[in-house]
């Protein structure tokens, strides 16, 4: 019997060759992996030695070979390939441990395009793709993680089951699949092209979720292979807490979009069902997460906190006095741990370095999947540089500009139709989600109350008539930050006259849905 053993990633490698060894299995080899077996003592046979044919073009082929793929092809029920095998001096080959060249940490180090472009690996794709396609007689592994429970069934049944090949085939082809996706998508970055003609993706799972956004939904945790170099939920470190839900990963990924808003500043973010009930900055970070709870103690329990400065042990005994379902920070010092150690349930990320020293999320695509297809776009990032103008009567006072760059910032943030208002370090009130724009002033306004007198009001499309903006008047707001580009946009800037508002027009809309 041969086993056909060419592997990047050496974890259990030899124990594994060693087991096949002792069961009988003749094994062949090539390159790194032949000199890892050897150095412990493991009988391996040179692939060019049983081919009789040398590796040509610096390694580029060594597999690639009749006495290989034959091997790997043939089926053995066929008296036919038996015959061809025999007459061409071929062994069947009935297990195949590969994984492919370090593609992916290559492109990680910030290789050259030549250096990369070697990492693209051509025999072991073939060796798995043939592996798999032959399971029926062969059995391939591409998963270190699989080769004690490959070797306890060879000796307990003198070979694999029928279902054990099966899911390993579904592996293997999923394997090249995600490799093959990596290549093509670092060559669409390379070249500059985001929107290829034909789409691919690269994931691997993190964990299966006890179920997705209701208990009759079965859902999966994915994230990409390399981690970007911003903070990410999926790149998080989970400190302790209950296991993450589907719901909890979407509202910390709402959560630390917000949070990245505001570098300058320690900030505080709360969010409810992937909605901004609280953001507050200030020097002091306890006072940030605390301003930020009050602006809506109610929604604030239960709900996700994101903060952008390592969480002391005053914060600490803040974020314990309410009932949460997850914090992210970029770190947490030991005495805020011991702290929060006594909410067993609570989720801690810590999300690393980058979130406190000011980073601000990358230009990348974003996916949403629609019934039978795939829509994508750039993600709501970077804010095209448009300049904002003044275009009523009267200038915003200084206090007033900056409420609304506030407002601004969190209402991107926010299920359109936005309203939010806000002073110069904290969200107020919102008003979001709904299908009316005077429908999300009214909502904003009963939750905000007296508070919004002289606050800044953001919208995060044009006020299509001046209900909306009367609206946002009665409520108390002095200055209106818009996009503007509404046919009626000199009615609504004449209301705004009357009213002795302050309005803004950005040049640039931030529907979200």
């Amino acid at each position: 019997m041969f086993a056909l053993l060419s592997v990047s990633d050496k974890r259990g490698l030899a124990p594994f060759a060693k087991g096949l060894v002792e069961l009988g299995y003749s094994l062949l080899s090539t390159g790194g992996t032949m000199e890892a077996l050897e150095k412990e003592g493991i009988p391996v046979r040179k692939v060019s030695d049983y081919t009789q044919s040398p590796e040509i073009l610096g390694g580029r082929v060594k597999t690639l070979h009749p006495k290989i793929h034959g091997g790997l092809l043939a089926r053995l029920d066929l008296p036919e390939d038996r015959a061809d095998l025999a007459e061409n001096g071929i062994e069947p080959i009935s297990l195949v441990a590969v994984n492919l060249y370090p593609f992916r940490q290559t492109v990680e180090k910030g290789a050259s395009e030549a250096e990369t472009i070697e990492q693209i690996d051509i025999g072991g794709p073939a060796m798995v793709r043939a592996s798999a396609k032959n399971f029926r007689h062969v059995t391939v592994v591409v998963d270190p993680d699989d080769y004690p429970a490959v070797l306890e069934e060879l000796r307990s049944r003198g070979g694999t089951s029928e279902d054990t090949r099966r899911r390993l085939m579904r592996k293997a082809f999923s394997h090249t699949a995600a490799y093959d996706a990596s290549i093509a998508q670092w060559l669409s970055q390379s070249s500059g092209e985001p929107f290829p003609e034909e789409l691919t993706g690269s994931f691997r799972k993190v964990q299966s979720l006890r179920y997705g956004e209701n208990p009759h939904q079965r859902a999966s945790f994915y994230r990409e292979y390399s981690a970007p170099k911003e903070p990410t939920v999926a790149f998080s470190k989970v400190l302790q807490g209950k296991e993450l839900s589907y719901n909890n990963l979407l509202d910390l990924d709402a959560a630390l979009a917000l949070v990245l808003e505001f570098p300058e500043q320690p900030t505080a973010v709360v969010i409810k069902h992937n909605t901004p009930c609280g953001v507050a900055c200030d020097p002091v970070l306890e006072t940030a997460y605390r301003a930020a709870r009050a602006v809506d103690e109610t929604s604030a329990f239960g709900g996700i906190v994101a903060l952008n400065r390592e969480v002391d042990e005053a914060t600490a005994r803040a974020l314990a006095e309410t009932f949460l379902e997850a914090v992210i920070a970029p770190s947490y010092a030991p005495g805020a741990l011991k702290v929060l150690s006594a909410k067993k349930n609570l989720r801690l990320l810590e999300a690393g370095p980058a979130l406190a020293a000011g980073s601000r999320p990358r230009q990348a695509l974003e996916w949403r999947s629609v019934s039978g297809g795939m829509l994508v776009q750039d993600r709501d990032a970077q804010e095209p540089s448009v300049e904002w103008k003044v275009v009523t009567r009267r200038q915003p006072t200084e206090e007033e500009l900056r409420a609304a760059k506030f407002a601004w910032r969190v209402c991107k943030h926010v299920k359109s139709n936005a309203i939010v208002f806000a002073s110069p370090t904290r969200l107020l009130a919102q008003g979001g989600g709904q299908t009316s724009r005077v429908d999300s002033t009214r909502i904003a306004a009963q939750r905000g109350g007296e508070r919004l007198r002289g606050s800044a009001a953001a919208s995060d499309a044009f006020f299509p008539f001046r209900d909306g903006l009367d609206e946002v008047a009665k409520a108390g707001a002095t200055c209106v930050v818009q996009p503007g580009g509404s046919v009626r946009d000199q009615e609504v800037i004449a209301a705004a006259d009357e009213h002795g508002l302050a309005m803004i027009f950005t040049g640039v809309r931030h529907f979200r849905h």
